[in-house]
């Protein structure tokens, strides 16, 4: 069993790690990655371009980091947890866990607040509404409902101090993954996670921005992970045990690995699923 390192607090800093609750979230998963991750001195620079989460950034907390992703809501939130952490705990302070007032901070006009303000929304809604989700409708609304918790932790103080300071030395910005062609370089380790293809009509959810995510998405980017593997860098990518990923992704190494799924309508559809774990390269 993967075991976390014990902090010493006069000498090493709080471990930072995610911010957010976030569907396919893959700080679970981090135990399982492990054996796969290449050693931080055969690369340089990490690079994220599905931010999501960021579970695998947080707990490498590379000293060289580029992330991007193409929620801009999202990347505001990553940048003002970087820079601003201290207005925006002040911020996060204000608000209160409730029914209505949920709805109220649902319902603002998101352009009349300031960026602060608009973080400090995104986290609330983030702890308070139903399983964690991002969703937004075609509008780019976030139509999630209320969560109904007891009482959520909606200021994780030296959480978002810690998740602050990892930050710092990343560069953060609104992109579509086909950025990487032109800023990959040889030597650069590359984590995909993008929004899963569906294992079946019913199960999908690509409502990750007003857009979504398809299987033409999806070829898409097997065609550019293919590009970054003749370019020189190391590529590691998550997805579901669709057909589809292994048929994308036949000439690299597939590595199976089990996943919680928590998020179903139904509690039966709630388990253990394998999902794909995919590299260029073995045993760096």
């Amino acid at each position: 069993m993967f075991n976390e390192p014990v902090i010493t607090p006069d000498r090493d800093p709080p471990r930072a790690r995610p911010v957010l609750k976030w569907a396919g979230g893959k700080a679970a998963l981090i135990p399982q990655f492990l054996p796969h991750l290449p050693s931080p001195d055969h690369y340089a620079r990490y690079i994220e371009p599905f931010i999501g989460g960021a579970a695998l950034f947080f707990y490498l907390q590379p000293e060289n980091a580029l992330l991007f992703d193409l929620n801009p809501h999202l990347v505001e939130l990553y940048v003002t947890v970087r820079d601003h952490v201290d207005d925006l705990i002040v911020a996060l302070k204000k608000h209160h866990n409730d029914h209505d007032y949920f709805y109220e901070v649902r319902a603002q006009q998101t352009e009349a607040l300031t960026p602060i303000e608009r973080a400090a929304r995104f986290i609330f809604l983030n702890r308070t509404c139903y399983n964690g989700l991002y969703r937004v409708n075609r509008q780019g609304k976030f139509n999630v409902p209320f969560g109904k918790y007891k009482n959520p932790t909606l200021c994780d103080e030296p959480g978002l101090r810690a998740a602050s300071a990892a930050l710092r030395n990343a560069s953060i910005e609104t992109a579509d993954f086909e950025r990487l062609i032109d800023v990959a370089q040889r030597g650069d380790f590359i984590y995909f996670d993008p929004p899963y293809e569906p294992l079946t009509p019913t199960s999908s959810f690509t409502s990750y921005t007003n857009d979504g995510f398809t299987s033409q998405d999806q070829a898409r980017l097997a065609e550019l992970y293919r590009a970054l593997d003749a370019r020189g860098c190391l590529l590691m990518l998550s997805n579901s045990s669709a057909p589809l990923i292994y048929t994308l992704y036949q000439d690299f190494h597939i590595q199976p690995i089990q996943a919680r799924r928590a998020i179903n309508s139904k509690a039966e559809g709630r388990g253990v699923v394998t999902e794909l774990l995919v590299t260029n390269y073995q045993h760096l």
